[in-house]
């Protein structure tokens, strides 16, 4: 099987030629040869590069940089800035970059509304180019769930199963707790959703094994036609390594292996109409 990691940063070290604009807990760099290295050793064909707004904010020329040096295992998805009235004018510019695939939307609690304007170029402006729009909404599903509704026909991805997730280790007491509001997302038609960090939610050590039962109810919410495994590295990096958030799903005796082909490559090509060429 073809097995596509759906969300995965990789970034220089910081330096004057490209500052960060915050520093996170995660290692001092993971280059794009770095990160396809550690996507080698435990076979993972390809990546949905997102670019690190935690560095990097709007900017994603270092995404670009490592798409063209790797051009078959990585497709590309740049944050773009609801503030920016030519926000349309950016989305058609990445659209024109070679090996881009999406989008995404920033959606934080307390940050602004589903309906802002901003989000509505941006929303049209994918319709326009046929691109899907990466939501992060965790912590903030309501507002989410809205934006979704307020554009039916815009194809969004969400990220990170929608719940809010661990930078450091140990997971929160009730990490599940908005679990009902990501399946009521699922009737949202269009949209699918990332089962990325994952295990950064269990509250035992790996292989994780108490993430199964809840996921087990996102699969039957959604479908594994619309659920898009990833390990959000390196974000998850001070509480998973690169292995660690793989194998679980690769081993574990939860999936068949068709159900395991569409959840860890399948649905990611499907949804982003990609497919990496090693």
């Amino acid at each position: 099987m073809t097995v596509i990691d759906s969300q995965v940063h990789a970034y220089e070290a910081n330096s004057p030629k490209r500052p960060w604009a915050t520093v996170p807990n995660w290692p001092d760099h993971v280059t794009g040869d770095e990160m396809v290295a550690a996507m080698d050793k435990v076979g993972v064909d390809g990546a949905i590069f997102i670019s690190a707004f935690s560095m990097y904010r709007y900017d994603a020329s270092y995404a670009v940089e490592v798409q063209r040096a790797h051009p078959g295992r990585f497709g590309i998805v740049k944050p773009v800035d609801p503030d920016n009235p030519a926000v349309a004018d950016v989305v058609a510019e990445w659209k024109a970059t070679p090996g881009t695939v999406g989008i995404r939307i920033m959606l934080p609690k307390d940050g602004r509304a589903a309906d802002d304007p901003g989000h509505d170029r941006i929303a049209r402006a994918a319709v326009r180019h046929d691109f899907p729009v990466n939501l992060l909404c965790w912590d903030n599903l309501d507002e989410g769930i809205a934006l979704v509704d307020r554009h039916p026909g815009t194809r969004f991805i969400i990220d990170h199963l929608g719940l809010l997730q661990p930078r450091v280790p140990g997971a929160p007491e009730k990490p599940w707790a908005e679990l009902p509001k990501v399946l009521e997302l699922a009737k949202r038609r269009n949209a699918v959703i990332k089962v990325s960090g994952a295990c950064t939610l269990s509250r035992e050590p790996y292989p994780f094994d108490d993430i199964w039962d809840p996921l087990a109810r996102v699969f039957d919410a959604w479908g594994f036609e619309r659920c898009l495994w990833g390990t959000d590295w390196t974000r998850a990096f001070a509480v998973v390594n690169y292995e660690q958030a793989v194998e679980p799903f690769r081993l574990t005796s939860r999936l068949s292996e068709t159900e395991r082909a569409m959840l860890m490559g399948g649905a990611c090509a499907k949804a982003y109409r990609w497919t990496p060429k090693k």
